[in-house]
C-alpha cells in the first residue's frame, strides 16, 4: 500500500498561512495586477494631478470625441454614449465651479475624471477607456492645449506689436544714436529702432505659427504603443476635434515630445528678444542715458534709498529668460535617452511647458501695456546724436562720391576724428577749411552732410532709417496689425 507523500507548500502558500492574501487596490484603475496599497511616498512622488489638472477641458473634449468614435464603431450603444457624454459634461461643470475633488491617489487628470465618471454613472464609465491608453490620451491633451494657448499667445504678440508701432508713431521724428558694440555709431530715428522689435516679434509669431502645423496632428487611436484592436475610425475622431491630419505611427505618436520642444524653443527665442528689449530699457532709463522714463506702475523703489526708481519689470523679464531657457534644456535632456515608446520620464514635460507658457504670456502682456505708457525723452536722445562723431561715415561717403576710394576716405576721416579728439572738438565744429586741409577732395558743401537729419534721410533704401522709409513701414504695420494674429503671410510688404 502506497503512502501519500505530503507536498511541500509553495513559497506563496507558506507565506500566506494564517494570514489573508493582500487585496489589490480598487481605487487604482490599473490595480488588478498589484497586491496591496501603493506606498504613500511613491503615490505622492508619481502623481501629476497637481499640475496636469489644468488639462481637464482638453481631456474631456478628447473623451467626448472618443466616446462618439466608440459608438460609431458599435463598441458603445447610442444610449451608452449619450449617458457617458452627459456625465463628462457634468464633470466639466463641476470642475469649472470648483466642486470637483482633485485627489493625489487618482494620479493624474485622466484617472480623476474617469473615477468621477464611474461614480456618477456606474460601471458604464469604465467602458470609456476602451481602445485607448493614457499614453495617447495625454499627447492628445497636450496638442489640444498647445493649439489653444498658442492662438491666444499670437493675439497677445499682436498687441505687443501694436504698442511698439504706436510708440514709434508717437515719437516718429525723434533721432537717437544707433549703436554697435554699445558705442555710438550712426544717427537713426527712434521709430526705426522700435520697429526693429516689431520685426523680431513677427518672426516669433511665425515660429509659433509653424509649430502649429506639427502640433495639429491627432494621435488618439495609437493606444499604449501598438494601436488598438477595435475598428475605430481615427479620421472621424480627428474631424470631431478639428485636426487636419492623424499620426501615422503609434510608437512615434505616444513617445515623442518634439512638438512640445519646438514650442519651448520658439518661446525661448521670443524671451531672448524680450530680454534684449529689457536690457535697452534698463540702460535707457538710467541717469547715464536718460532716454526714456518708465511708467511708475511698472517700477518699484528702494527700501533704503528714497530717490531710487528701479526698472523691476525689465529686470525680471530679463531674468525669467534664463528660466525659460532652462525649461527647454530640461525637456531636451529628458527625451534624449528614451527608448521607444512611452516612458514615465515624459511626465516631466508638463511642468516646464506650463511654466514656460505662463511666463511668456505674462511677459508679453506686461510689455504690451508698459510700452503703451512709456515716455521717450527727445532732448537727451538728440543731444547724444550731436556728440560722439556719429557723422564720420557721412564724411567718408562724401569723399567716395567725389571719386576717392573708400579705404582712403576712411583713413582721411579717421585722421580727422583723431585730430578732433586731441583738440577737444567734434566733427560739427569743423569748418570747410578744416575739411579741405584734410583732403582737397572736400569742397565748401562738405559741411552740409554734418547734420544728423541729413544723415538719416540719406539712408533712403528699403529697410533704411530715412523718414520716408520709416513712414512707409509704419503705414504697413498699422494696416497689417488691424485684428490679425498672423500678418506677414497675409499682407504684401512694400519693396
Amino acid at each position: 500500500m502506497k503512502t501519500s507523500r505530503s507536498k511541500s507548500p509553495s513559497p506563496t502558500q507558506s507565506k500566506s498561512r494564517g494570514t489573508s492574501p493582500k487585496k489589490s487596490d480598487p481605487s487604482k484603475l490599473w490595480g488588478g495586477r498589484f497586491q496591496g496599497q501603493t506606498d504613500a511616498l511613491v503615490e505622492s512622488f508619481t502623481a501629476s494631478i497637481g499640475f496636469d489638472c489644468r488639462l481637464y477641458e482638453y481631456d474631456i473634449e478628447g473623451s467626448v470625441a472618443h466616446c462618439k468614435t466608440l459608438q460609431r464603431a458599435k463598441v458603445l450603444s447610442s444610449r451608452e454614449s449619450q449617458t457617458i457624454i452627459k456625465g463628462l459634461h457634468g464633470i466639466r461643470e463641476d470642475i469649472r465651479a470648483g466642486r470637483h475633488p482633485w485627489k493625489v491617489k487618482d494620479e493624474d487628470v485622466h484617472m480623476s475624471i474617469e473615477r468621477r465618471l464611474t461614480q456618477l454613472i456606474g460601471p458604464l464609465g469604465g467602458k470609456l477607456h476602451t481602445g485607448r491608453s493614457r499614453n495617447d490620451q495625454i499627447t492628445l491633451d497636450l496638442r489640444l492645449y498647445l493649439r489653444d494657448v498658442l492662438q491666444h499667445l499670437q493675439q497677445d504678440l499682436c498687441r505687443l506689436q501694436r504698442s511698439l508701432v504706436t510708440l514709434a508713431e508717437r515719437y516718429k521724428g525723434v533721432m537717437m544714436p544707433g549703436y554697435t558694440h554699445l558705442q555710438r555709431a550712426q544717427p537713426v530715428l527712434f521709430a526705426h529702432h522700435a520697429l526693429a522689435y516689431v520685426e523680431m516679434v513677427e518672426r516669433d509669431k511665425g515660429r509659433l505659427h509653424d509649430a502649429l502645423v506639427r502640433i495639429n496632428v491627432m494621435p488618439l487611436g495609437s493606444g499604449a504603443p501598438a494601436g488598438t484592436n477595435y475598428p475605430i475610425d481615427r479620421h472621424y475622431t480627428a474631424a470631431l476635434l478639428k485636426f487636419p491630419a492623424i499620426t501615422q505611427n503609434s510608437l512615434d505618436a505616444v513617445s515623442d515630445r518634439d512638438f512640445v520642444i519646438e514650442v519651448q524653443s520658439g518661446c525661448a527665442i521670443l524671451m531672448m528678444h524680450l530680454s534684449r528689449l529689457s536690457e535697452e530699457l534698463i540702460l535707457w532709463s538710467s541717469q547715464e542715458f536718460q532716454f526714456v522714463d518708465l511708467p511708475d506702475g511698472f517700477c518699484t523703489g528702494s527700501s533704503m534709498m528714497p530717490q531710487k526708481k528701479n526698472p523691476d519689470i525689465p529686470e525680471l523679464i530679463r531674468g525669467k529668460t534664463g528660466r525659460v531657457y532652462g525649461h527647454l534644456f530640461s525637456l531636451l535632456t529628458t527625451v534624449k535617452g528614451l527608448p521607444l515608446s512611452y516612458n514615465r520620464d515624459l511626465q516631466e514635460d508638463k511642468e516646464p511647458l506650463f511654466d514656460t507658457i505662463d511666463t511668456v504670456t505674462t511677459s508679453v502682456k506686461i510689455y504690451a501695456e508698459l510700452l503703451s505708457q512709456l515716455t521717450v525723452r527727445p532732448e537727451p536722445m538728440n543731444r547724444a546724436v550731436s556728440e560722439g562723431f556719429l557723422l564720420a561715415t557721412e564724411l567718408a561717403d562724401y569723399l567716395v562720391k567725389r571719386g576717392v576710394p573708400f579705404r582712403e576716405s576712411h583713413h582721411i576721416v579717421g585722421n580727422l576724428v583723431g585730430e578732433c579728439l586731441a583738440k577737444g572738438k567734434d566733427l560739427l565744429d569743423l569748418t570747410p577749411q578744416d575739411l579741405f586741409k584734410a583732403s582737397p577732395s572736400f569742397d565748401k558743401n562738405a559741411v552740409d552732410v554734418l547734420s544728423p537729419s541729413a544723415a538719416i534721410n540719406q539712408k533712403n533704401v528699403v529697410g533704411g532709417t530715412a523718414s520716408d522709409q520709416v513712414a512707409s513701414q509704419l503705414k504697413y504695420w498699422k494696416t497689417a496689425l488691424q485684428g490679425n494674429s498672423r500678418t506677414s503671410s497675409k499682407k504684401k510688404r512694400a519693396t
